[in-house]
């Protein structure tokens, strides 16, 4: 199993609401990923496409593992959070829902900060498109990581 492969199983099990959603993790790179939300009854709104709250999961979800992966290697010695999110729904959104995540920065850039600061902050856009591959929304998730303290 790949890194990515491992990062991806330990994602799925480590984020319940997620999962309870229905978001799947489809695939995790170096700062990017992608994710998606097939449209269920749990997931419409009163007119009978994806909830914006659904919408809104799948793509925080896809930043995430986007962080995730740019930091695979230092993952477990960081403390991630999402600092502040902005979307913009584009047009409904109806049926198998995609989001692509890709962190804007790169790698060298953010680890130089990171050890120079002991903590980043970043933003990671989001691509959302339907099956037809029309964009339904567009989101930007600043993401916060921080070194761990130190075991007393």
């Amino acid at each position: 199993m790949t890194p990515f492969a491992a990062l991806k199983a330990q994602l799925s099990a480590v984020v319940p609401f997620a999962a309870h959603v229905g978001i799947e993790i489809r695939e995790i790179g170096e700062g990017t990923a992608t994710t998606v939300l097939e449209q269920s009854p749990s997931t419409s709104n009163h007119i009978a496409t994806m909830h914006a709250g659904a919408l809104f999961t799948l793509a925080e979800a896809a930043s995430g593992a986007a962080m995730a992966g740019m930091f695979l290697e230092r993952l477990a010695a960081l403390r991630p959070v999402a600092a502040s999110a902005t979307i913009d729904f584009v047009k409904p959104a109806r049926g198998s829902i995609t989001a692509r995540a890709e962190v804007d920065g790169s790698k060298a850039a953010l680890l130089a900060v990171l050890d120079a600061e002991g903590k980043a902050r970043f933003p990671v856009s989001v691509s959302i498109a339907d099956a037809e591959q029309r964009e339904v929304a567009r989101m930007t998730v600043d993401w916060h990581v921080a070194g761990l303290a130190p075991a007393a």
